[in-house]
């Protein structure tokens, strides 16, 4: 969730840091702040609660030469958003500084034991109880600060990535990582820290993913970094080479990322299916399934595991799953999965569904199905994040890097692979028939082409939106596979407009949500020509009857519905299991422009981070 930057090496590290930070900004943040081993010696720290551009303002004037230093913006966990609760955090000495992404479970009884050796603390935070106790124990034990942060972790409980500067060892930064990510980038005669790549690649495209209990030691002049263990053991790690251009974390001309990953849609499916759809369009080809052909095939039952939007994925996974591979699946919030006790053994796949591939609640998801014998898949976006490292085998979702906080991109790709999947372990159980296997694979193949159609309609959606923009409350209604668009769509809303949204099923409008339908309330239906249109034609008058202003999506040519809709959004025909491809973007967009309309910060929505790297 927070965001590391790092530096070490010939160039002025305090332009590098924030750039980088502004680069991370897309994480969530409520707090900045920035230390620099200045050409003085000295260790100055500049750190103040909001942007990074109230960071740069505070800093104007101040002396932020050198070139080492950490940089770090704060999502709150303990302590709340103030400058005093900012990183980095010093040390009672002055001697060191520290940033930390992760939650130290243990702090306070760590931080009462150090006030009983009178150390005193200026802030309510669980990283400033870190960066005193490894600051203890190097001056009550003389050792270097390599061997006391080995020692302090050894005490920690809990989940942290870390970099720590030295102003007594101005050559030198150390960081770690425990179940949250950290990268080392390797430059010509310099060294880089992220939380991860995107900081680092306009000047790096070689990269070492640290694992658990991984120690990073960098050292100007020196070629190579160093990893050690917490028992001081070497450890071998391969440079990696990412394959990420500046272009893809920009904004490219469109007012906000958001935006620019709507209409990346058709091109990122596209590259999602590339080498995975032959050119005839008539065979899907997942090595994981090729490789892993036992297991996946003779699984009992599957359990697919995420949260937020990807969870919403899942339930459209369930469904295509459970029809084309006739094998029964279940989805569950990673969050509550971890803690119920689940009843698994070797026989159950379990998919984990992640678009950073850093989710903690999945992580741990998966370390416990795992530890019950169960064969793990993982489908994510982030190459080298943990979940890929953590699980049997899997798919990425190839869509290039998500931005925005609200995804957008990473759902229809996670739609897609799942698709991919069930098409190609259905077809391998023999439970598809081959005509209905090879239209499948032709109409996917067609989607994006589809899914420009929808996006000519952008304008048609913002004025919509300008209409709507009043409202305090939403309605999403949907069945079969649109159902977990309806809820998708409602989260959008609520991400970046704050409108309180809720979707529901259809059919579960009279069980309770009729109550709430007047011409105040807003209802969005996904109204498809699909084996229950007759159904939702009978909501939507039921909700008409009640005065309720209905925004529909229909099929396109669909007369009946728009007669009926105070509002309407076209989607071309297609495949009933591949209409969630479709019918979200209107969905997203209606999001976004309504966000626009009441000046949100789109991008950046109050109180929420792209990776949620803690629990």
């Amino acid at each position: 969730m927070c965001g590391i930057v790092g530096y070490l090496g010939k160039r002025d590290a305090y332009p590098v840091l924030i750039k980088g930070l502004k680069r991370l900004e897309y994480r969530g943040y409520d707090s900045a702040g920035v230390a620099l081993i200045t050409d003085q010696k000295e260790l100055r720290v500049y750190k103040t609660k909001g942007k990074v551009s109230d960071l740069e303002a505070y800093a104007q004037d101040k002396d932020t030469s050198g070139c080492a230093g950490i940089a770090h913006t704060r999502w709150a966990t303990h302590g709340e958003p103030n400058s005093t609760n900012a990183h980095p955090h010093i040390s009672a000495s002055g001697n060191l500084a520290i940033i930390h992404n992760g939650i130290i479970e243990n702090y306070a009884v760590l931080k009462e034991g150090l006030q009983r050796n009178g150390v005193t603390f200026q802030s309510s935070t669980d990283t400033e109880v870190l960066v005193q106790l490894i600051d203890y124990i190097q001056q009550k034990r003389n050792v270097d600060l390599l061997t006391a942060v080995r020692m302090a972790l050894r005490q920690v409980i809990g989940a942290y990535a870390i970099a720590i500067l030295d102003k007594n060892d101005p050559n030198k930064i150390i960081a770690a990582r425990k179940s949250s990510p950290l990268v080392v980038g390797v430059g010509e005669d310099e060294f880089f820290i992220g939380s991860d790549a995107s900081p680092l690649i306009e000047y790096t495209d070689k990269v070492v993913y640290l694992d658990d209990n991984d120690i990073a030691i960098i050292h100007r002049g020196e070629p190579e970094a160093e990893f050690v263990n917490f028992n001081n053991e070497k450890i071998d790690h391969e440079i990696q080479t990412v394959d990420l251009n500046l272009g893809q974390i920009e904004k490219g001309g469109y007012p906000h990322f958001m935006l620019k990953e709507i209409f990346e849609q058709p091109d990122c499916l596209q590259d999602c299916m590339r080498g995975r759809i032959n050119v005839d369009a008539n065979n899907v080809v997942l090595s994981a399934v090729i490789d892993y052909r036992k297991e996946l095939i003779n699984a009992r039952r599957i359990i697919i595991v995420a949260c937020g939007t990807s969870w919403h994925a899942s339930l459209i996974g369930k469904q295509l799953l459970e029809n084309i591979c006739q094998i029964p699946v279940e989805v569950e919030y990673a969050s509550e999965f971890r803690y119920s006790n689940p009843v698994i053994d070797s026989s159950d796949v379990v998919i984990a569904i992640s678009q950073s591939g850093e989710t903690a609640d999945t992580l741990a998801a998966i370390e416990l199905a795992k530890q019950r014998g169960a064969f793990i898949f993982g489908i994510c976006n982030a190459i080298g994040s943990s979940i890929p490292r953590a699980t049997h085998t899997g798919c990425y979702i190839h869509v290039g890097p998500e931005i925005g906080v609200a995804s957008t991109k990473a759902f229809t790709g996670q739609v897609t692979v799942l698709t991919m999947l069930a098409l190609a372990l259905g077809k391998a159980r023999g439970t598809i028939k081959n005509d209905d296997y090879v239209a499948l694979v032709k109409e996917l193949n067609d989607i994006p082409e589809k899914m420009k159609k929808v996006l000519e309609q952008n304008d048609r959606v913002r004025d919509i939106s300008r209409v709507f923009t009043y409202a305090h409350n939403f309605l999403y209604l949907g069945r079969g596979y649109n159902y977990p668009v309806a809820l998708e769509g409602a989260l959008k809303l609520k991400e970046i407009s704050y409108i309180h949204a809720e979707g529901y099923p259809a059919a579960e409008m009279k069980h309770g949500p009729i109550a709430l339908i007047d011409e105040e309330m807003p209802v969005v239906i996904v109204a498809t020509q699909n084996p229950l249109y007759d159904k939702l034609m009978s909501n939507i008058q039921e909700i008409k009857a009640r005065k309720g202003r209905v925004i529909a999506i229909v099929s396109e040519g669909d007369e009946k519905v728009k007669a009926l809709a105070d509002e309407y959004v076209e989607l071309p025909h297609t495949i009933e299991c591949l209409e969630p491809l479709l019918s979200t973007i209107p969905l997203q967009l209606l999001a976004y422009h309504i966000a626009v309309c009441k000046g949100k910060d789109v991008d950046q929505p109050r109180n929420l981070a792209k990776s949620v790297t803690v629990e």
